[in-house]
């Protein structure tokens, strides 16, 4: 019989915003995300795709004012169904990072699943907004994120000029290297990475 399968839905709801978010960590990168705003649905659709994550968004949110609630409280419950579908964390790789190219863009991102939600972001998207995304909300988004899922997360733009690439790649890289970390290693057999054996 194999593992259980590591699934959690967040609902999240605010004056704000209204969002559930469901995610399965070893899925195959199925998404469905509606957040009426359409490059953070295609940031969150990259997400999903490059970390194989089986990944549900649905939020409303007040984007008559502008994204930026949308988008930072999306990171929250994100990062909270990450952490509830990590459980223990025991066998768990924990630590990941990528060196992510695209076109003229190079993004490395790198996570410890440490229990310590603390984000090092270095991204100069050169233009603010993407649609009606404006890409400081990029920051916003990552913050909430690790905050919220405990981990430690180091995203840095090595090079990059167009901020749509910028931006997707760190989304990507920040997947790819999730994917690396929540991986289970058999050789740990169950145990917890870390010599507190705390996490």
């Amino acid at each position: 019989m194999g593992e259980a399968r590591r699934c959690a839905t967040v609902t999240r709801t605010t004056k704000e915003t209204d969002i559930t978010v469901t995610i399965d960590l070893d899925g195959t990168g199925v998404t469905d995300i509606d957040t009426g705003v359409p490059f953070f649905d295609h940031m969150l659709d990259a997400f999903g795709r490059h970390g194989l994550f089986d990944l549900t968004v649905r939020a409303k949110g007040d984007i008559e004012i502008d994204a930026h609630h949308t988008v930072e409280d999306t990171g929250i419950v994100l990062g909270q169904a990450i952490d509830q579908a990590l459980g223990d964390k025991r066998g768990i790789v924990r630590y990941g990072s990528i060196a992510l190219p695209m076109d003229e863009t190079l993004i490395l991102a790198a996570i410890d699943l440490s229990g310590r939600g603390q984000a090092h972001l270095e991204l100069e998207p050169p233009i603010e907004l993407l649609g009606n995304f404006n890409t400081t909300l990029a920051d916003e988004f990552f913050i909430s994120l690790a905050a919220n899922a405990r981990m430690t997360l180091h995203v840095r733009q090595l090079a990059g000029k167009n901020s749509h690439h910028i931006i997707e790649a760190a989304s990507k890289a920040c997947a790819r290297a999730l994917k690396q970390a929540v991986a289970i290693d058999s050789r740990i057999a169950g145990q917890l990475p870390s010599t507190k054996e705390s996490l």
